[in-house]
């Protein structure tokens, strides 16, 4: 291992997904700002090349990008590899990649009426925006363990809230901490897309309005709060940027880019000691349910 003179300390190194644009590419600014060292990923080589130009270029040896498909196991494992083999440790990871399950109204093709939900739509917005999630921070898990200041911050959103699941036992089930499993949240998401799949979404309480997105957040909440539980060591939180003017809602969003990404690189800076298992929105902690 690198030995470091005494009055010099190394550039902490975060890791941001989903970061070719939006809120993504915005936290990478606002990191890179606060003198840290980042690595942009994005599932396309193109838009990365693209979104690393358009990054402050005083310090251009202090972002890299490389490519990352969260949906994709051997994309994850090469990425991983990468960060062991050419940092050796982690100190951030924010899991800002995700997508809507359903393009929004403004993108759909001229005369087109239907915005629902498809199956297979809400398989590709489970898999990225908790199974993805998932899937990067295991990969990741044992560099951020290496790290003085660990921290990782899964970005969320207001409708990751248990009060937009109908079923009152399937909120209580989720929000009590002490008994719920990952296994069991895996199970419970398992059902949610079967229950999607048999057209029974309303019967067994799940929402049936931006239903895969709701459950894909509420699912990323709690694990959240899990892995806190079990990695004691890592300040980990969700966040919530609010509405932000995003490709992912049409842009028809209310917020800057720059006061979304505020949230993520709010609690990715928080103090040594910090309370971990929260959930950060625009005014501070917020709850849960």
């Amino acid at each position: 291992m690198d030995s470091y003179p005494t009055d010099f300390t190394p550039k902490r190194i975060a890791v941001v997904t989903g970061a070719n644009k939006g809120i993504g590419l915005e936290t990478c600014r606002q990191l890179l700002s606060k003198g840290i060292k980042v690595i942009l990923t994005a599932r396309e080589e193109t838009r990365g090349a693209v979104a690393l130009e358009k990054l402050p270029t005083s310090a251009p040896t202090d972002v890299v990008f490389h490519q990352l498909d969260v949906t994709d196991s051997r994309s994850v494992e090469a990425f991983a590899n990468f960060v062991k083999s050419q940092f050796g440790r982690l100190d951030i990871l924010v899991n800002n990649a995700g997508i809507l399950g359903k393009p929004p109204r403004s993108q759909l093709p001229p005369n087109s009426v239907s915005t629902e939900e498809t199956y297979q739509g809400a398989l590709d917005c489970l898999n990225t925006n908790y199974y993805g999630a998932k899937r990067v921070t295991e990969a990741l898990l044992p560099l951020l363990l290496l790290s003085q200041s660990p921290r990782i911050v899964n970005v969320s959103s207001i409708y990751g809230k248990l009060q937009n699941i109908p079923n009152k036992d399937l909120q209580k089930e989720i929000y009590d901490i002490d008994t719920l499993t990952e296994d069991r949240l895996d199970e419970l998401v398992q059902s949610f897309l079967n229950h999607f799949n048999k057209g029974e979404l309303g019967k067994n309480g799940w929402p049936t309005q931006l239903s895969a997105y709701t459950v894909s957040k509420v699912a990323l909440n709690a694990y959240t709060r899990l892995l806190a539980r079990r990695c004691p060591t890592i300040c980990c939180s969700c966040v919530g940027p609010g509405f932000v003017k995003t490709d992912i809602n049409g842009n028809a969003g209310i917020l800057p880019v720059q006061e979304g990404a505020k949230v993520s690189v709010m609690a990715a800076l928080l103090p040594d000691g910090s309370p971990s298992g929260l959930f950060y929105d625009q005014n501070g902690v917020s709850p849960y349910e």
